[in-house]
């Protein structure tokens, strides 16, 4: 057989039926066709076929018997020339041309597995990020430390300033009469923030508890209610208590409070700090130099992806997708909006998305056939073992995790893993 080869990691062949292939065709359909219909004289499916054949005519048994002949033909040439298909294939056969006692061809058109020729994937040079930690980055970090256990504190003297929160009831009004939405009751509100219509909180600034005030306002002209834009409003505020917000000094006593062992003092707690923050960035460089190899190594790589793959690929991920913003009870039209995104941005970073991680798993997995890697029964048993654990809860066993898994997939995975692992470990990391 003649496959050639075409773009985009797709072959073309043809395909020869013989007129014994489709007569066994005929028959097939026969036995299922004739189950459907009740002929005069005989019992349903019981008709002899050259009855049946003499009341509906050959042809009735044609579209089951050429689906039937392409399934056949066309698994049967695929495994005899070790095609390795990875999509539903396009037949190309002109069914009108189709006569029994003939022999008949169709043209088949399908996605195979990409052929990958590697490039570089051992030695790949790669500049890892600086995991130094500056006294700025300390004292910043000691700050945002200080600043997450801030307390709110009831001011008991003073009056409103900037940043304070202030809890009130208000009641506006225009015209003199009020309006919805316009009336609450120990209303809380960071002063300065600017959630309020502009100009309300800057009357606010220098009020004290259990002050009254009226604070008069403009609705901007582009205000969401059409009935209130433009208008100026009055609004009678009561405040009723004022909180400040305390961020706690760096001692000895906040230091206790956190209670970790070993570190009782201002300066144990620095050094606690930076090494917390070494440790960081020693994480953050073993991620970068993870993807920063696997990048580069798929780069040097030659291949193409067909484009079913990569549509297959993009409707999983969406699925997925949809199916934990469900879970999340967010409808999917207000999962983009929370995310800023439109369907159409949306849809094209799945395809980004689809088509880099189809293009790990190819070139990674040929780095594992290059290297010829051996699993031990040591590892796939401790693999199987690993599977199990994580299905504890299920009460899933060995025996029915190793039917659902079979010892091929185990040691694919453990092998891609190991490719991983001798990229990442080749890497030339030296400045």
């Amino acid at each position: 057989m003649i496959i050639d080869k075409l773009s985009g990691s797709r072959v073309h062949f043809e395909v020869n039926v013989t007129k014994e292939q489709f007569e066994h065709g005929l028959d097939h359909a026969f036995a299922i066709e004739n189950e459907k219909v009740t002929i005069k004289g005989f019992r349903k499916g019981k008709a002899p076929r050259n009855v049946f054949e003499a009341k509906y005519g050959v042809e009735a048994l044609y579209e089951e018997a050429i689906q039937h002949v392409l399934q056949e033909t066309y698994y049967n040439t695929v495994m005899e020339n070790n095609i390795d298909v990875v999509a539903q294939p396009k037949i190309d056969l002109d069914v009108t041309k189709i006569k029994r006692g003939e022999d008949f061809s169709y043209r088949v058109t399908v996605a195979v597995k990409p052929e990958i020729k590697l490039g570089e994937y051992k030695n790949i040079k790669v500049e890892l990020l600086p995991t130094d930690v500056s006294d700025a980055e300390v004292e910043a970090e000691i700050n945002r430390k200080l600043e997450q256990n801030a307390e709110m504190v009831v001011k008991e003297e003073g009056v409103i300033e900037k940043n304070d929160t202030a809890v009130f009831d208000f009641s506006g009004s225009v015209d003199g009469e009020k309006f919805e939405g316009g009336t609450a009751e120990n209303h809380e509100l960071v002063i300065g923030s600017g959630n309020f219509i502009p100009g309300f909180e800057d009357q606010m600034l220098g009020m004290a508890s259990e002050e009254e005030k009226d604070v008069v306002v403009t609705f901007p002209e582009d205000y969401q209610e059409k009935s209130l834009a433009g208008k100026e409003a009055v609004f009678a505020v009561k405040v009723h208590e004022i909180k400040q917000r305390v961020v706690p000094t760096l001692d000895e006593e906040f230091v206790k409070e956190q209670n970790m062992e070993g570190v009782e003092t201002v300066e144990a707690y620095r050094t606690h700090v930076a090494e917390e923050l070494k440790q960081d960035k020693e994480k953050q460089n073993e991620q970068f130099l993870r993807q920063t190899v696997i990048t580069k190594v798929v780069e040097n790589a030659e291949f193409e992806i067909p484009e079913e793959m990569i549509q297959e690929e993009v409707q999983r991920m969406d699925e997925s997708s949809r199916n934990q913003i469900k879970q999340y009870g967010l409808d999917f039209n207000m999962y983009l909006q929370y995310m800023g995104k439109t369907e159409e941005q949306y849809k094209e970073e799945l395809q980004g998305q689809a088509k880099k991680t189809l293009s790990e798993q190819f070139v990674i997995n040929e780095v594992a056939n290059q290297e010829n890697f051996e699993v031990t029964e040591e590892e796939l048993k401790a693999k199987y073992d690993e599977i199990v654990e994580q299905y504890k809860s299920q009460n899933v066993t060995l025996e029915q995790v190793k039917q659902a898994i079979p010892e091929s997939a185990v040691k694919a995975e453990i092998n891609y893993a190991r490719a991983i692992d001798l990229i990442v470990e080749t890497a030339n990391t030296d400045k």
